[in-house]
């Protein structure tokens, strides 16, 4: 018996994404310190996906996140506010989170997934933004040159 009613996408651009995370560059946002690894972006809702790499050290600017996000340490710690984060936990963050100085206590690697934009800033100013968009431009010069590569570093660290 037929269904009472299509079910079809209406658009058929809308699939499942499988991505190869394994065979994706690693985008250098800090020499020798810190990198990113795009898994999705999604330009239908702003959500993103990403694992992040960070030597021990590695202090991520304050930003406030202007959606909700979802964090699962791989392995490795991470300092974060007032608490610790450490290999196999996970962190829901609401939209409207302040971050200051996120430390990496060693070398940690971690999924990152997140509805939105976050906002980063110093005590003066904004000092950066990073969504979705922002992201896939990152992603689509990974395997470029050394100054693409320059170029995107300095475009996470430049004023909005």
């Amino acid at each position: 018996m037929p269904l009472p009613q299509p079910i079809e996408p209406l658009h058929q651009a809308i699939q499942d994404s499988l991505f190869k995370a394994s065979e994706a560059d690693w985008i250098e946002n800090e020499p020798g310190m810190a990198w990113t690894r795009i898994l999705w972006t999604g330009s239908e809702t702003g959500t993103w996906a990403a694992v992040f790499r960070w030597r021990k050290g590695y202090i991520a600017a304050p930003h406030k996140h202007l959606s909700a996000s979802h964090t699962y340490i791989l392995k490795g710690c991470l300092k974060v506010r007032d608490g610790v984060l450490e290999t196999g936990d996970y962190v829901y963050e609401p939209n409207g989170v302040l971050h200051g100085a996120t430390e990496a206590l060693e070398d940690t690697e971690y999924l990152f997934i997140c509805s939105g934009p976050l906002l980063f800033f110093d005590e003066d100013r904004f000092t950066g933004y990073l969504g979705w968009e922002e992201w896939e431009k990152f992603r689509e010069g990974a395997a470029s040159t050394p100054e693409a590569a320059s170029a995107r570093r300095a475009a996470l660290a430049d004023a909005t």
